[in-house]
């Protein structure tokens, strides 16, 4: 297996993306191996520099970044040559297994969706983040920000792709999956809400459990909650302050801990026809380490070929 790093992307490259990918090698199986995608001279001038052995990684070398701020689509055209367009090539000619960056998430969804392409009758790839729940387990929450508008049937297809990757990934036997909503009544919510709960009802797709609240996300009462990812958005960057005021406020909590990003990494976009992790730009050595260890348990799953499989 070989899992592609674009050392370019975040705002501490290719500093952090160095530290964790070395800290990725010692978790990683021997047959694992990391391509470093990006400038190989100062990767290899940094691993000498800090006394590291770069001979255990593999090295695409260029130079052209798609800065942040950069139009995603626009600069996926014009810089074929930037770490992302390169790393896209090679999860298409499959020479890696899975591409991850922190860099323009943005160019990393173009490069998903017009590079390895979405898995056919899946209409909107989407990404997840992780709810840590009182009991220690952990459920998950889709989309996070890729789709801010979302029809019915596009909330419908998040139950599958969620469902799946709760069971695959997070080992949680028939998930159960809720719409986020306002109310658990059906009759609750907006148009587009009422739609959807009414097209998941009668579902054997998925184990659906009806509506569910702002209050039920760290509960037990729901493993996969679905919504659009303009309120996921929302809730996930107000779990995240509830991190930072612990943090501030010096509450030593060990399930406040666990709202840490650095434990999870990155997340993958589900629904397309490889494995792409999307992390935080400003990801620190450890967070781009946990982003590597999830690549390889993604490609282990098999996670695309059974979102393909239960599509078509």
């Amino acid at each position: 297996m070989k899992i592609g790093l674009d050392i370019m992307g975040g705002d501490f490259a290719p500093k952090n993306c160095l530290d964790g990918a070395v800290l990725a090698l010692k978790e990683l199986p021997k047959d694992v191996k990391i391509v470093l995608i990006g400038d190989k001279d100062a990767a290899l001038k940094y691993f000498e520099e800090n006394k590291i052995d770069g001979s255990a990684f593999e090295y695409i070398h260029t130079k052209e970044v798609i800065e942040m701020g950069e139009h995603p689509t626009k600069a996926f055209s014009q810089k074929p040559q930037s770490s992302i367009a390169i790393g896209f090539k090679l999860l298409k000619d499959q020479q890696i297994d899975a591409f991850g960056s922190a860099g323009n998430t943005g160019a990393m969804l173009v490069g998903s969706m017009f590079s390895v392409k979405a898995i056919p009758g899946v209409i909107r790839p989407c990404i997840t983040t992780i709810l840590p729940k009182l009991n220690g387990g952990c459920g998950i929450m889709l989309d996070v920000g890729t789709n801010a508008d979302c029809k019915p049937d596009v909330l419908y297809q998040f139950g599958i792709l969620g469902s799946i990757y709760a069971k695959e990934i997070y080992k949680i036997d028939n998930p159960k999956v809720g719409l986020l909503n306002i109310g658990e009544e059906p009759e609750k919510g907006n148009l587009v809400a009422q739609s959807a709960y009414n097209l998941m009802k009668e579902t054997k797709d998925f184990n659906f459990i009806g509506n569910v609240e702002g209050r039920d996300l760290f509960g037990d009462k729901v493993d996969v909650i679905v919504c659009d990812g303009f309120v996921g958005n929302i809730m996930l960057k107000m779990a995240e302050s509830f991190y930072r005021v612990a943090m501030k406020r010096k509450l030593n909590d060990e399930y406040f801990d666990r709202f840490n990003y650095e434990l999870y990494g990155g997340t993958p976009i589900l629904g397309i026809n490889s494995t792409v992790m999307i992390s935080h730009g400003i990801s620190s050595p450890v967070a781009f380490k946990n982003m590597i260890v999830l690549s390889k348990d993604v490609v282990e799953a098999r996670l695309n070929e059974k979102i393909n499989t239960q599509f078509n």
